[in-house]
C-alpha cells in the first residue's frame, strides 16, 4: 500500500509538469537525436569526390544541405553536369536528410556501372530504399525479391504482338468515353485527368483483363493507390530513418485500404486462375483444351510454378505483386502522355506538327480487311506490331518528349550492396556499402553538345535521319542489285538509326533506363502511346497553346502542371 501511495503523486507530478513547452522542447530534441543517429550512420564518401550544396563533411552541413535540397536539387545536377560531369568526374549530390547522398556518375563511365554485377551495385535494392516499398507496397518479405518485375522481364515482351487488339480496343474505348462524341461543340479537357483517365485502364487491360479493367471503383482505388506511394515516398524522406518503422506503416495506411478494396474485385479472379492453372499443371483431362489469358496474373503465376515457389501462389501475394506495376505504368506514363501533349500542343502552328502525325497515322494503319465467319462478315483494320512499328515520325515525337520534359533529374539509380564497397579503376575511388550511385538524366538530356538546340521541342529529331537513311538504302539497294552485300558502313549506319527508335537505350539517352535493369515493360508503353494518340488524332481535333505551362520541381520529385487544359472537338469524319 505504501509503494502505491507513493506512486500516486509521482504521475500526477510527471502529466502535471509536462506543458505543451516541454513536449515540444522534448519532441524537437527526440527528432534531432534521431537525425543526429542518421547522418552517424549513413555511409562515408571520399573526400577527393567534389561536392555540391554547402561545403564541409560535417552533421552541420548535411543538415543544411537535406533542407535545401527540396529547392535546389535540380540546379544542383545541372551545374555538377557542367562543372565535373563533362570533364568526365562524378561528383556528390546532397539528398534528403533520411538518406545517403548520391554518387553522380559522368556519362564515360556509365557502361562501366552497367557492367557491375547485383551483388556489388543494386538496382532491387535502391528503388526499395528510394520508394520505401516495405510500407508503400505492403510488406517487408515482399521487398526481397522484385517476383512481379521477374514475371514481367520474362513473358511481357513475348506475348506484346497478341495482345496489341486488346490494347488498341481498351485505347479506343477509353478515349471515346472520355472525350465523348459532339461534333458541334468544341470541349475543354483537362490534360493531366485525360491521361490519368485512359491510362489505367489500358494498364489493367493487360493487368488483369475485362471487364475489371473498366470498373470504376477499382480504378480509383489503384489511382489512389499510386498516389498513396508518391505522398508516403515524398514524406518519408523528412522523417529520420530511427522512426520510419513507425511513420512509414502510419502513413501506409492508406495504401492498405485502397488495395483491400481493389482486390476484392479481384481476388476471385485470382483464386480462380490459381485453381485452373493448377489443374491444368496437374494434367486435369478437363483442362485439356483450356489455355489461361495471357495477363500479369497469368504470368505471376506461371513464373511461380517454374520456380516451384510456394509463397508467390498464395492470392494475396500474386494480388500485391500487382501494385509496383500498377504504380510504375500509371504513374510513368501519364506522366509521358501529358508531357508529350504538351509538347505537341505548343508547337509553332504553320509546322503543323499535329497534321503530320495525322498523316502519318493514316497511311501506316491497316487498311479494313473482309472476313468471314459462317454466314457473317466483318471488316477488320486494326493496328499490328509491324504497322506501330513504322510510325517513325509518331516514335519520334515521343522520344523527343522524353528527352525534354525529363520528369527525373537523375536516374538508373544503384545502392553499393558489396560489403567491400565498390571500386572504380578510373576514377581511383572506392564507396562503402549503402552508398547510393547514379547518373546525370538533366544534365545529358539537355547537352548542347549531344542534343543541338537541346532546350527546343523537335519532334522530328530522330526520325530525319531515319528516314534519310531507308531513302538512302533504297538508292544503294538499287545500284548493288537484289543479291548484292551490304558494306560495313551500311551495317553501322542501319545499326545507328535502328537505336533512335523510343525503346532503345543509349548512354545519352536514359529515359527507360539502361541496361539490363531498363524498364521491361517500355515496348508495351510504347505501343500504348501510339495507340492512344492515333485514337485522339483520328478522332479529333485539337486547339494548339499558345505557351507550355511548366512543371514545379521539389526535391527530385515534378509535380505536373495539374491545370492545363486543352480544346477538343470530335471530327465529323471520325473513324
Amino acid at each position: 500500500m505504501s509503494l502505491s501511495h507513493q506512486s500516486v503523486p509521482f504521475v500526477t507530478l510527471l502529466f502535471t509538469s509536462l506543458t505543451w513547452t516541454r513536449l515540444i522542447t522534448y519532441g524537437s530534441f527526440l527528432i534531432l537525436t534521431c537525425f543526429a543517429v542518421d547522418i552517424g550512420t549513413q555511409p562515408r564518401y571520399p573526400k577527393h569526390i567534389p561536392r555540391m550544396g554547402y561545403q564541409g563533411s560535417g552533421w552541420w552541413s548535411k543538415v543544411r544541405n537535406s533542407f535545401t535540397y527540396f529547392t535546389k536539387h535540380r540546379s544542383w545536377i545541372q551545374q555538377g553536369y557542367y562543372k565535373y560531369g563533362k570533364q568526365d568526374v562524378a561528383f556528390i549530390a546532397p539528398a534528403s536528410i533520411a538518406r545517403p547522398d548520391d554518387v553522380i556518375l559522368p556519362r564515360s563511365q556509365i557502361a562501366w556501372m552497367m557492367d557491375q554485377p547485383d551483388n556489388v551495385l543494386s538496382a532491387d535494392k535502391a528503388h526499395g530504399k528510394i520508394l520505401h516499398s516495405s510500407y508503400n507496397f505492403l510488406g517487408h518479405n515482399l521487398e526481397r525479391d522484385a517476383f512481379g518485375s521477374r514475371a514481367m522481364h520474362k513473358y511481357l515482351a513475348r506475348h506484346l504482338p497478341a495482345l496489341i487488339p486488346a490494347i488498341e480496343d481498351e485505347a479506343n474505348r477509353a478515349v471515346q468515353d472520355v472525350l465523348g462524341s459532339d461534333t458541334e461543340n468544341w470541349k475543354s479537357v483537362n490534360i493531366w485527368q485525360l491521361w490519368l483517365s485512359i491510362v489505367p485502364r489500358i494498364t489493367n487491360r493487360l493487368l488483369i483483363g475485362e471487364p475489371v479493367c473498366r470498373n470504376e471503383t477499382f480504378l480509383g482505388s489503384m489511382v489512389a493507390f499510386v498516389d498513396d506511394v508518391v505522398r508516403n515516398s515524398f514524406l518519408l524522406n523528412m522523417f529520420p530513418l530511427v522512426v520510419h518503422p513507425l511513420v512509414g506503416r502510419l502513413l501506409a495506411l492508406p495504401n492498405w485500404i485502397h488495395w483491400r478494396k481493389a482486390d476484392s474485385f479481384i481476388s476471385d479472379l485470382i483464386k480462380q486462375r490459381l485453381h485452373d492453372m493448377t489443374q491444368k499443371q496437374l494434367g486435369d483431362p478437363t483442362y485439356a483444351d483450356w489455355t489461361p489469358p495471357e495477363d500479369f496474373i497469368t504470368w505471376d503465376i506461371r513464373l511461380a510454378f517454374t520456380e516451384q515457389n510456394r509463397f508467390e501462389l498464395d492470392p494475396n501475394i500474386v494480388s500485391k505483386r500487382i501494385l509496383p506495376i500498377e504504380f510504375a505504368a500509371i504513374h510513368t506514363t501519364a506522366l509521358t502522355g501529358q508531357s508529350w501533349m504538351l509538347d505537341l500542343l505548343t508547337t509553332p502552328p504553320e509546322a503543323k506538327v499535329l497534321d503530320t502525325l495525322r498523316d502519318e497515322l493514316l497511311a501506316q494503319k491497316p487498311l479494313p480487311s473482309k472476313s468471314i465467319v459462317g454466314d457473317s462478315s466483318s471488316y477488320s483494320g486494326s493496328w499490328n506490331k509491324s504497322a506501330l512499328i513504322s510510325l517513325v515520325r509518331v516514335d519520334s515525337s515521343i522520344r523527343e518528349s522524353q528527352r525534354l520534359s525529363n520528369f527525373a533529374a537523375t536516374l538508373v539509380e544503384r545502392q553499393v550492396v558489396s560489403p567491400d564497397g565498390l571500386y572504380n579503376p578510373t576514377l581511383g575511388w572506392v564507396i562503402p556499402q549503402g552508398a547510393f550511385v547514379t547518373v546525370n538524366l538533366e544534365g545529358t538530356h539537355h547537352d548542347d553538345d549531344l542534343y543541338p538546340e537541346a532546350r527546343s521541342y523537335d519532334p522530328w529529331r530522330y526520325s530525319r535521319p531515319r528516314e534519310a537513311w531507308e531513302d538512302e538504302k533504297k538508292k544503294r539497294e538499287a545500284e548493288r542489285g537484289a543479291n548484292g552485300k551490304k558494306s560495313d558502313d551500311e551495317v553501322k549506319e542501319e545499326a545507328r538509326t535502328r537505336g533512335l527508335g523510343m525503346v532503345t537505350t543509349s548512354d545519352a539517352h536514359l529515359a527507360f533506363g539502361h541496361g539490363r535493369h531498363a524498364c521491361p515493360g517500355r515496348f508495351f508503353v510504347a505501343h500504348e502511346l501510339k495507340l492512344i494518340m492515333a485514337a485522339i488524332l483520328l478522332n479529333y481535333d485539337l486547339k494548339m497553346i499558345d505557351h507550355r505551362p511548366q512543371p514545379q520541381w521539389f526535391g527530385g520529385t515534378i509535380i505536373p502542371p495539374l491545370d492545363a487544359c486543352v480544346e477538343i472537338r470530335r471530327r465529323k469524319d471520325a473513324l
